[in-house]
């Protein structure tokens, strides 16, 4: 009897995990798409109001870090609360409002509006492509995720050097690098979901909402630096 009990609930715990990765699988989606919303607003105050561009690269980079540092730790506080789903609203309403100072630089190009439309654009093909990846890898991803996480470090460190350094050379090649992270970036954690590594869906959103921005932000950039034209 104990034994036909454990089975059946062997069984049910089976059958309920499939439903579970997908749930927060669709919900991790639905809150991605949402996210767009505050960002584009954010975006769109920073190049209203200019205050992005007042603010010196030294001095963005370090309200950019604070900020965003600063709202991921309130998201991780409030994941599992009502209070989650507004924290992350409010962190992509903040990086939008950190992406104008780029992308008022991109709209002085005379084919500025272009440039942020093919950035767009590619990003959603990357992501379209890493989701579709996750279906037909079957490996083990997670060991991936600590070599990922050691080349953002890497690419942070370079990152704040060139700033000084100010080399272009350099800038491409950070670029191109990022590209290729955050795209692995995006599969991994989408597999996670998948596995049901990650249970919670507003980390999820938090994880694979940061690589598509720092996709569209390089390839934005390369974009800018090989395609724009000037009046």
């Amino acid at each position: 009897m104990n034994q036909s009990v454990q089975d059946f609930s062997a069984l049910t715990r089976g059958s309920a995990l499939p439903e579970q990765r997908n749930r927060v699988l669709r919900n991790t989606y639905w809150l991605l798409a949402l996210s767009m919303l505050p960002t584009v607003l954010g975006a769109w105050v920073g190049l209203a109001t200019g205050v992005a561009q007042l603010m010196s690269p030294g001095m963005s980079m370090i309200v950019f870090m604070a900020g965003a540092f600063g709202l991921m730790f309130g998201i991780e506080k409030t994941k599992n609360s009502a209070a989650g789903v507004p924290m992350l609203l409010a962190f992509t309403f903040f990086m939008g409002l950190m992406l104008a100072r780029m992308l008022g630089v991109v709209l002085g190009f005379k084919n500025g509006g272009s440039l942020i439309m093919m950035a767009f654009a590619g990003t959603g093909a990357i992501f379209f492509g890493m989701a579709s990846l996750t279906s037909v890898i079957k490996r083990d991803l997670s060991a991936m995720g600590k070599f990922l996480f050691i080349g953002v470090i890497l690419l942070i460190v370079a990152g704040i050097a060139n700033l000084f350094i100010q080399s272009s050379a350099l800038m491409i090649t950070l670029s191109v690098i990022a590209i290729g992270i955050f795209s692995a970036f995006i599969l991994h954690d989408l597999k996670r979901v998948q596995t049901g590594e990650e249970t919670n869906y507003i980390t999820a959103t938090l994880g694979v909402y940061l690589s598509l921005y720092n996709v569209f932000v390089n390839l934005l950039a390369l974009l800018g630096i090989f395609g724009g034209e000037r009046d």
